[in-house]
């Protein structure tokens, strides 16, 4: 077998833009809506007290993906990441390895893109102005992804003040608080979602709210009176309504399937979106294996351009 290329997590974020990354998470919904690119359900695997794993495969354009990754809210306090785990990518037609990357270098990318995407996609037309709730990795991607989305002003929020301040420096907008952050136009919550920042006192017209902590069973960003107050859409049902943030809704029996459009929906013309201007609407990202699909080939595509360089192993 030949040696496998491999890409840490500066060769990921290198070779995929915040820009790229977008393209690609459009892409793979379109495609996947289009049965195209499939998908099989994400598969936990609890390590309790201290987290869980998680399996998620996909295959599209030839490829065959999967990525094997962890969530250990508690791995800060140890100086190791929340997210740790490696994507594996395949030729779908000789099951060949082709590539492995870093997955939480993947993760970020994804979760960032597919933030951006669906606060262009949902929020009212012409929207600038953008909240982010929760500054860690995956939160400060989403800031990225947000400002090279056309979100050209902004508000980053975090207890901890110089992560946001920081992150805020960066882009050229401003930390703020909780609220500073919520009056923006699109919002987006990227918090450990295991206590709800948004209430229904926090909406008003016209506003667009992505929530992205709650991709688990248990975990919620807002409360349910929250949810059953907007116009919902969700990157896929099984996984929206089972562990995520739709999850306590459905489970009240205050949220039926014909109540959630699919973002796949929206982006191929078979859903209008948002109903209005004023209309105030959520999309709850669980995070999707065709997404990090994406951004895998993505990367495989700028390191066979030569954009960026591999380690190698040898199985």
């Amino acid at each position: 077998m030949p040696d496998v290329p491999v890409l840490d997590r500066a060769a990921v974020l290198a070779a995929v833009s915040p820009a790229a990354a977008i393209r690609a998470v459009t892409d793979a919904f379109v495609r996947h809506r289009r049965g195209e690119w499939v998908m099989p359900p994400k598969s936990y695997l609890p390590s309790p007290p201290y987290g869980d794993f998680r399996a998620m495969p996909a295959r599209g354009d030839g490829l065959a993906m999967l990525k094997w990754i962890s969530s250990f809210p508690q791995n800060p306090s140890r100086d190791l990441p929340t997210v740790i785990g490696v994507v594996l990518l395949n030729d779908a037609t000789t099951s060949e390895p082709i590539l492995m990357l870093d997955a939480g270098a993947v993760t970020a990318l994804r979760t960032g893109a597919v933030a951006a995407l669906a606060s262009r996609t949902l929020a009212p037309a012409g929207a600038t102005r953008a909240g982010v709730i929760g500054c860690g990795v995956n939160g400060a991607w989403t800031a990225r992804c947000l400002a090279a989305h056309g979100f050209t002003d902004g508000v980053v929020s975090d207890p901890r003040e110089r992560i946001a301040e920081a992150l805020a420096e960066e882009l050229g907008w401003r930390a703020g608080t909780l609220a500073e952050a919520l009056a923006q136009e699109a919002v987006c919550c990227v918090t450990p979602g295991a206590t709800p920042v948004v209430t229904a006192a926090d909406l008003r017209p016209g506003l667009h709210l992505t929530m992205l902590g709650a991709d688990g069973p248990g975990k919620a960003e807002a409360t349910v009176e929250a949810v059953t107050a907007c116009e919902l859409f969700c990157d896929e049902w099984a996984q929206a309504s089972h562990g995520g943030e739709l999850t306590a809704a459905v489970e009240a029996g205050l949220v039926e399937r014909s109540r959630v459009a699919d973002l796949g929906a929206v982006l191929s013309g078979e859903h209008p979106g948002r109903s209005g201007a004023d209309a105030v609407t959520l999309f709850d990202s669980t995070g999707l294996a065709i997404q990090d699909l994406a951004i895998a080939r993505a990367a495989l595509e700028a390191l066979r351009a030569g954009a960026v360089e591999a380690q190698q192993v040898q199985l």
